[in-house]
């Protein structure tokens, strides 16, 4: 009995999977592109290091609030560039250096 139950539900999430990333293909929308990812990265590490300054007691509550407001206002304008595209999702390589740059300037404020 236990055998069948795990064959019927390895095959219910094997077709379950198979329909997702059909679904996924004919979209041709990739969550997990690479330009979206490395920017999605600096952002978390420059999340990490504000949090890291204030607990240290090196930089105040409303600098850390102010600079998170950066990086919430970066990551919407990747959103918005990635649904504003043609590509799929994807950022051009002008995107992403516009997100990049505005992530080195605001990585700058934060003391290390």
């Amino acid at each position: 009995m236990f055998t069948r139950t795990l064959i019927a539900a390895s095959l219910l999430l094997t077709g379950t999977a198979a329909i997702s990333t059909e679904a996924s293909a004919r979209t041709g929308w990739q969550r997990h592109h690479p330009a979206r990812t490395h920017i999605n990265h600096r952002i978390a590490r420059q999340q990490v290091r504000i949090t890291h300054q204030v607990r240290q007691g090196d930089m105040s509550r409303t600098e850390a609030r102010g600079l998170r407001q950066d990086l919430h206002g970066i990551r919407q304008q990747k959103r918005a560039y990635a649904r504003s595209n043609d590509n799929n999702g994807h950022l051009t390589r002008t995107q992403a250096r516009d997100l990049n740059q505005q992530l080195n300037q605001t990585g700058g404020q934060i003391r290390n």
